[in-house]
């Protein structure tokens, strides 16, 4: 049996069905990965888009058809402890992670005139704090010397401005600087990090008014779909990636702002 078999994948933000972290899920399941994903439906249920109750019990069955290892729990990346609660966990259940995808994020619409000290603590908290002592604690208990990986999700910051949504912008595009000088520190250790930036994807909250006004910014004539990231981040925690460190990479579809 192939070794990836014997590979284990933390994903976390994984609430929605129709969401990027059930996805990327999917992709490394069908390639044998197993998975342990967090969840905080609390968030979700405050956006827009809203989830059912049941989505992230419904994306584990699914997970655990494909034949592969999979657990899960909520966790409420906020706070202190959740870095050392969510390895001990996954270790105790699964084993400890070869790959850490860093894909919860915290977002809403707010800019110079609206934004709040508490507001902007709130996406630091997820988007910066979690994710940095997350992959940090990651690095620390990994001993296998090769094969490490560590994938941030980020939205392209620097690519062009994104008027509306100041904290989200500021707090993402500080994921850049991080994957850069973390990569150089955990290279010894046989770990490589990268981010991936998907641009505009369609995870529910497109609406038909605004598919419209994007598709034609696509060379492809479509917006993006999770699967599109997921294949990207599949190959990144791959054998074949192992090369690849310390680079922001921008699957977009040739998305032009």
């Amino acid at each position: 049996m192939n070794h990836v078999k014997e590979k284990i994948a933390i994903v976390t933000g994984v609430s929605r069905l129709k969401g990027i972290g059930a996805a990327i899920c999917n992709e490394l399941a069908e390639a044998g990965y197993h998975i342990f994903f967090t969840y905080w439906t609390n968030y979700d249920k405050s956006m827009p888009w809203s989830i059912e109750t049941d989505e992230p019990m419904r994306i584990k069955e699914e997970l655990l058809r494909k034949g592969v290892t999979v657990s899960c729990m909520e966790l409420d990346l906020t706070q202190n402890d959740a870095p050392e609660i969510l390895i001990n966990r996954a270790s105790k259940e699964i084993g400890y992670p070869d790959i850490l995808i860093n894909n919860a994020t915290y977002s809403t619409n707010n800019d110079y005139s609206t934004l709040s000290a508490e507001d902007l603590d709130k996406h630091y908290l997820v988007n910066i704090r979690a994710t940095t002592l997350l992959s940090s604690k990651f690095a620390q208990g990994f001993t296998k010397k090769s094969g490490g990986r560590i994938v941030n999700l980020t939205s392209g910051q620097f690519q062009g401005a994104m008027p509306g949504e100041l904290a989200y912008a500021t707090t993402k595009g500080a994921i850049d600087a991080l994957t850069i000088t973390l990569a150089a520190e955990v290279a010894p250790l046989g770990i490589t990090v990268n981010a991936v930036n998907p641009g505009p994807t369609d995870t529910g909250w497109i609406t038909e008014e605004i598919k419209k006004d994007l598709e034609p910014l696509f060379p492809f004539g479509r917006v993006g779909e999770p699967r599109d990231v997921a294949r990207i981040i599949k190959f990144l925690v791959s054998d074949d990636g192992a090369w690849i460190t310390g680079q922001v990479i921008h699957s977009e579809g040739g998305f032009r702002r």
